[in-house]
């Protein structure tokens, strides 16, 4: 990973899940205690539930909905919520990610958490992990009605806060955001190699990514 030009940077945008907590929680939420608990709500055999959720997964991933609480709520017929409580335990920052925080607080950076995640599951995020005191503003993605994969998000995300692309940073686990982000205008991109402390490293193609966040920030 190339060092960072810090001076050149004012603004860091940086999504949640994956990239600064561990996506450990969620892969294991989605991919394993929904579909147990759906299946025992609704009385079938874990395969089916597995078989159901699935062709729903592909139909809406990269969509709102895909993130979207109150969808999954009405369209599985589970307490979706509630159910994701059950794991909280799970929560957990990346290594290293509050040092980083810390360090970009000192120097004085504006940082702003933009995320596709649900207003209730950030919530739920913070209730376990103080990470609002680092931020100068947290939105999630349902505030403008567009995931980050959209253009719509990022045109909505300038109008409402006052930076500039070039002069940004923006870091994230998904290639397809990450590549929106880079139409958009920002300047300055890195993806994640390891966001599920559980699963191998991802390949991130031609973005350059972050292994230690100890090594993003010795300048700044």
């Amino acid at each position: 990973m190339a060092a960072l030009d810090w001076p050149e940077i004012d603004t860091v945008l940086l999504d949640m899940d994956g990239t600064l907590l561990d996506l450990h929680y969620d892969n294991h939420f989605w991919l394993e205690h929904l579909p147990q608990r759906y299946a025992q709500l609704r009385g079938v055999s874990v395969e089916q539930a597995l078989g159901a959720m699935a062709a729903l997964f592909d139909e809406h991933a990269g969509t709102l909905n895909w993130y979207c609480l109150d969808f999954w709520t009405t369209t599985l017929g589970v307490p979706v919520l509630e159910l994701k409580r059950e794991t909280a335990e799970r929560i957990r920052l990346r290594p290293g990610a509050l040092e980083f925080l810390h360090a970009l607080k000192a120097a004085g950076k504006q940082v702003v958490m933009i995320t596709n995640a649900h207003p209730d599951t950030l919530a739920l995020k913070l209730e376990r992990i103080a990470l609002a005191p680092w931020f100068d503003r947290l939105i999630s993605s349902h505030q403008y009605g567009f995931p980050k994969e959209h253009p719509g998000f990022w045109q909505a995300l300038a109008a409402d806060v006052a930076f500039t692309p070039a002069r940004s940073l923006f870091i994230d686990d998904t290639l397809p955001i990450l590549r929106s982000a880079r139409t958009f205008g920002i300047g300055h991109l890195l993806a994640v190699r390891s966001p599920d402390s559980a699963k191998p490293d991802k390949q991130t193609e031609e973005f350059e990514a972050v292994i230690d966040y100890a090594a993003l920030h010795p300048r700044l």
